[in-house]
């Protein structure tokens, strides 16, 4: 190992600004300069009161990576209870050493401001020394401070949610995974919700209290999705929620049940609170701008009609209340923004 190779692969992983990327980069940088046959780094998923493990990258030496798992069935992904190690890694936030199948694998946390979003777990070909520990957590260190940069770029200041300008590529990324893996039956959806009258809310109760209720608004909306669904906060009172996997009657249920708690829960001060919500199915097809469109078209028709509502774009087509949206955008990379 020579100091100017290693200091130039680390250079090369603090370089990408996707998160994938810099996952790639770090696991091939610990196999090409530590005694490691392997090295693969897993995603926490928060499932209710569950935290579950899944795959994002595993480098094998001497052999193509292999990419992250399917993660539209949450129900099917691994627990850090699943294994004692995981649950001490990811709750202690230190490293562990097991065997697995005869074998010696040693677990890190992957750690942001945020706490342990992830693990990184070695098969090593000997035992590992002191130095290699001192590297290794060297590493995840200045990974650490590069996700914090990460986040600081990518996330809505006020409500930590992902910002609109990451909404495209994120929108990209995952209609790219539904045109690869075509067994999978189920779409996935997006909706944009709107919270009612929020000039009022401002108006009479101050901007500190609207503040207050986006916080508010953010909380429940990451109570109600799950760790696999993408929450975005498009500025002023518009979110997006990009709902992963899910037939037409569970993705109504999941923006019906975000609607309702939110209806009935007590905001401080200015007390009830209510969202409209168009959604719409992603199309593998789709632009990111004809997506947006369609769920918005429901939204406005919810908002004419009472508030305070869900509204599927495609029901409102078939019964004739809206008119069919023109999908000229599709197989088109149309920039949203």
């Amino acid at each position: 190992m020579t100091a100017s190779r290693l200091i130039d692969s680390v250079a090369s992983t603090t370089a990408h600004r996707d998160r994938d990327d810099v996952d790639v980069s770090i696991a091939r940088l610990l196999v090409e300069f530590l005694p490691f046959k392997s090295v693969t780094i897993y995603r926490l998923i928060e499932d209710g009161a569950t935290v579950r493990v899944a795959r994002r990258i595993t480098v094998l030496r001497g052999q193509d990576a292999i990419g992250s798992e399917d993660i539209g069935e949450l129900s099917k992904l691994p627990t850090t209870d699943d294994r004692a190690a995981w649950r001490e890694c990811a709750r202690d936030r230190h490293a562990t050493e097991y065997s697995a199948d005869g074998k010696p694998r040693n677990v890190f946390p992957i750690e942001s401001d945020a706490g342990v979003v992830g693990m990184l777990e070695i098969e090593p070909r000997r035992a590992l020394r002191a130095r290699d520990q001192l590297l290794i957590g060297g590493i995840l260190r200045i990974v650490k401070n590069h996700l914090a940069l990460l986040d600081y770029g990518e996330c809505d200041a006020l409500t930590g949610l992902m910002n609109r300008k990451t909404f495209e590529t994120s929108f990209y990324k995952m209609r790219s995974r539904a045109v690869k893996d075509t067994s999978v039956a189920e779409p996935s959806w997006l909706g944009v919700v709107d919270i009612d009258k929020f000039k009022s809310i401002n108006d009479n109760f101050g901007h500190l209290f609207g503040d207050e209720v986006l916080l508010l608004v953010a909380q429940l909306m990451r109570q109600t999705f799950r760790g696999a669904d993408q929450l975005f906060r498009f500025g002023g009172e518009e979110f997006v929620i990009v709902l992963d996997r899910a037939t037409p009657e569970g993705a109504a249920i999941a923006f019906e049940r975000l609607r309702a708690s939110i209806e009935k829960h007590a905001f401080p001060q200015v007390g009830k609170v209510t969202i409209s919500l168009g959604f719409t199915r992603i199309d593998p097809r789709d632009a990111p701008s004809n997506c947006v469109e369609r769920a918005d078209a429901a939204l406005y028709y919810a908002k004419d009609h009472g508030r305070n509502n869900v509204r599927l774009h495609e029901a409102l087509v078939a019964s004739g209340a809206l008119k069919a949206a023109d999908n000229s955008a599709k197989d088109e990379d149309v920039e949203l923004f």
